[in-house]
């Protein structure tokens, strides 16, 4: 039986160790996210009066908890040189693992990573692949090396990307994909031998935290009906209509063919102050509806009334 000690937190974390446990393997120790973000007497409270979704599930499982204050820290080390794990398993999470921790392991450090490598390294690939109008993604099984996201490849599955999808209904169907490819790939480093395929750096891209979410109307429909939809729900695309910030509510927006005699992008062709919805011209000659609300938190509930009052047909944002 594979000895295995997985780290990280969220849903990839959960799903990795739902995946390992139906491969059969013993998981000897799990590091979460809130061991190492919270002081011990603090997440001790917060274990008590609220629970994460993590917390639960290890709970629920009777899987025992290592407690350091980082992946690299002497505690966590000397955790694993006790357990002498066969495989670590990585799953979301913000540190760098050095050198003396993921070669510890008797077979293999690995990390899961939601895109199909070398595509799409780094921080949140679920926003990127939508911003980009992908037709498809993934999840890989890497090794961890020196680098971010460039280990060799021991197993690799291709999801779809729908029009509809965001980057949360992304990330659903994609950490639920990894506990099935963690599971095979378990019981394949069981059983047989895997040959690692290492990336190639030609084809390989990387992209960080999202930051430009302003709307973009001189672009496609499509371009900021992608933009709106892979942010949700972790921020929210923005827009300027005079020196008023107004962010985009949801991630629902209906795309179609300009009817107006509206030429210049950027203009609105409808408003609707009831709703709190707008209309806008795009570069493409596609019009873009969407739901929309006063950016500041105490102005949101004066949305409808900014519309009525302030904006017009005709306005070009």
């Amino acid at each position: 039986m594979l000895k295995v000690v997985i780290i990280g937190y969220g849903e990839m974390f959960t799903n990795l160790i739902a995946g390992t446990l139906d491969a059969g393997c013993e998981i000897a120790g799990v590091l979460r996210k809130d061991t190492v973000k919270y002081h011990p007497l603090w997440k001790k409270l917060r274990d008590l009066i609220n629970p994460s979704v993590e917390y639960n599930y290890i709970k629920s499982y009777s899987i025992p908890e290592i407690e350091a204050r980082g992946v690299n820290t002497k505690e966590f080390k000397n955790a694993l040189l006790k357990i002498n794990p066969d495989i670590i398993l990585v799953g979301s999470w913000g540190e760098k693992i050095g050198k003396e921790i993921y070669d510890l392991p008797k077979i293999a450090a690995i990390n899961a990573h939601p895109s199909l490598l070398p595509k799409y390294r780094g921080p949140n690939p679920y926003f990127w692949t939508i911003r980009n109008q992908e037709q498809e993604s993934g999840v890989t099984f890497h090794l961890i090396d020196k680098g971010l996201d460039t280990g060799a490849i021991l197993a690799q599955e291709e999801i779809k990307i729908y029009p509809s999808d965001t980057g949360k209904s992304l990330k659903e169907r994609t950490v639920l994909l990894a506990r099935g490819v963690v599971c095979d790939l378990l019981n394949a480093l069981r059983e047989d031998v895997i040959i690692p395929l290492r990336q190639r750096e030609d084809r390989a891209s990387y992209f960080s935290h999202p930051e430009e979410l302003e709307l973009n109307f001189t672009g496609s429909a499509e371009e900021n009906d992608a933009l709106i939809r892979a942010i949700y729900p972790w921020g929210e695309a923005y827009f300027y209509h005079n020196d008023t910030c107004f962010a985009v509510k949801g991630h629902r927006t209906e795309i179609f063919e300009n009817n107006t005699t509206y030429k210049e992008a950027g203009t609105i062709t409808e408003i609707d102050s009831k709703n709190r919805t707008i209309s806008v011209l795009c570069g493409n000659n596609k019009i873009i509806k969407f739901n929309i609300i006063l950016y500041k938190h105490i102005d949101r509930l004066f949305t409808g009334n900014y519309i009525k009052r302030e904006m017009k047909e005709g306005d070009i944002l």
